[in-house]
C-alpha cells in the first residue's frame, strides 16, 4: 500500500507511532468502566464575573484561558487560538458525551479576530468541528496542525492549512515562527483507522518571547528536556493538569499534576499556566483534585505557586 506520509521513526508511511508505547485497547477500556467509580462533579459552576479581555499588547505576549485546552495567545502581530472549542459536548454527535459544567471564559462574539488556530490532534476535546466553522466563517484564519488533519480542518472550512511533521516549523513573519513537537498520545476519530493522524505541541516565538503549548501528553522522562535543549526554555508554557486517573490507563496519554510540574521543570519555562481541568469529566479525578494536587507537587518540589498557575477561565497573564 502505497504511504501517505514520509516514512520516519514515528511513521510507518500509513500510521503515527511512538516506540514501545503501551497500547490501551477496548478491553481495557471494559475493565476502567466496570471496575472504578468516577468522583462527582458539579452538574454546573458559575463562573465570577471575567475581567474585560485585555488588548492586543505592544511588547511580549497576553494568554487568556478560555476553557480545557483552548487559549488565546495574543501578541503585537498575531493572534492564536489554540484547540478551540466552543460546543457544549465534546462529540461526535451533540447529543452524546460529557456536558461542560462552566461557560467559555470569553463568549465567543467577544473573541478578537483570530489570524491563526493551532489544532494539537484529532480527537474530539481538542478538535470541535462545530467551533472550527464558526471560526473559519468569521475569521479565516490560517490553521497550523500535525500532518494528516489537513482535512478534517478543510471540511470545517478552513482555506489555508499548514500540516507539520514532528521538529518542523511554519514562519508566520520574520520574526515569528511555529515549531511542531513531539507529544506522548495518540490519536482516533470516527473517520479514519487508529493513529492516522498526527498529534503533537507547538513551540512558538513571537520576537523576543516564545510559548509553547505541550498539547495533550503524557509523562516522558526525555521529551520536553529536548524540546528545551532545540528551542530554547519557554517564557510561557500551556501544560495539561486534568484527566488523568485512573492511573494504569491514563499515565501514557496524560500527564498527572506532579507529572505536570515536571514537565514545567524540564523545559525550564519561566512561567507556567494549567489547562485540560475543569471544564468536561473526562476521567474519574474530581474537578478540584488537579488543582489540589498542583498545589502540593509546587510545595513539594519548593516552587512558587505563581510560578506554575492555574487561571480561572477568561483570566489573562501577560508574559513580558
Amino acid at each position: 500500500m502505497k504511504a501517505r506520509f514520509p516514512v520516519s521513526d514515528h511513521c510507518d508511511g500509513r500510521r503515527f507511532f511512538i516506540p514501545n508505547y503501551p497500547s490501551r485497547g477496548f478491553r481495557d477500556v471494559l475493565r476502567w468502566k466496570f471496575t472504578s467509580q468516577a468522583a462527582p462533579w458539579p452538574r454546573w459552576v458559575d463562573l465570577p464575573p471575567a475581567p474585560p479581555l485585555p488588548p492586543r499588547p505592544s511588547g511580549g505576549l497576553v494568554a487568556t484561558y478560555v476553557n480545557h485546552a483552548t487559549f488565546l495567545i495574543q501578541a503585537p502581530k498575531v493572534s492564536i487560538l489554540t484547540d478551540p472549542i466552543y460546543s457544549e459536548r465534546p462529540s461526535p454527535v451533540p447529543w452524546l458525551g460529557p456536558r461542560r459544567v462552566h461557560e467559555p471564559g470569553v463568549v465567543f462574539e467577544k473573541l478578537p479576530s483570530i489570524d491563526v488556530v493551532l489544532l494539537s490532534h484529532d480527537h474530539y476535546d481538542h478538535c470541535d468541528l462545530p467551533t472550527l466553522r464558526r471560526l473559519a466563517g468569521r475569521d479565516a484564519p490560517l490553521a497550523i496542525t500535525p500532518l494528516g488533519n489537513g482535512r478534517l480542518l478543510r471540511s470545517a472550512g478552513f482555506t489555508r492549512v499548514v500540516e507539520l511533521d514532528w521538529w518542523q516549523a511554519h514562519k508566520l513573519a520574520e520574526d515569528c515562527a511555529v515549531t511542531l513537537t513531539p507529544a506522548w498520545h495518540w490519536s482516533n476519530r470516527l473517520t479514519l483507522p487508529r493513529n492516522g493522524r498526527l498529534w503533537g505541541g507547538f513551540h512558538v516565538r513571537m520576537g523576543g518571547t516564545a510559548a509553547y503549548f505541550t498539547g495533550d501528553t503524557g509523562f516522558d522522562d526525555s521529551n520536553f528536556k529536548r524540546v528545551r535543549e532545540r528551542l530554547g526554555a519557554p517564557d510561557l508554557a500551556m501544560i495539561p493538569i486534568g484527566a488523568y486517573e485512573p492511573r494504569w490507563f491514563m499515565a501514557p496519554a496524560h500527564c498527572n499534576p506532579e507529572e505536570a510540574v515536571q514537565i514545567h521543570l524540564d523545559l525550564g519555562a519561566r512561567q507556567s499556566v494549567a489547562m485540560h481541568w475543569g471544564t468536561f469529566q473526562l476521567t474519574d479525578e474530581s474537578r478540584e483534585a488537579p488543582v489540589e494536587a498542583l498545589a502540593a507537587a509546587l510545595a513539594e518540589k519548593g516552587i512558587s505557586k505563581e510560578a506554575f498557575r492555574a487561571l480561572s477561565p477568561g483570566e489573562s497573564l501577560a508574559v513580558r
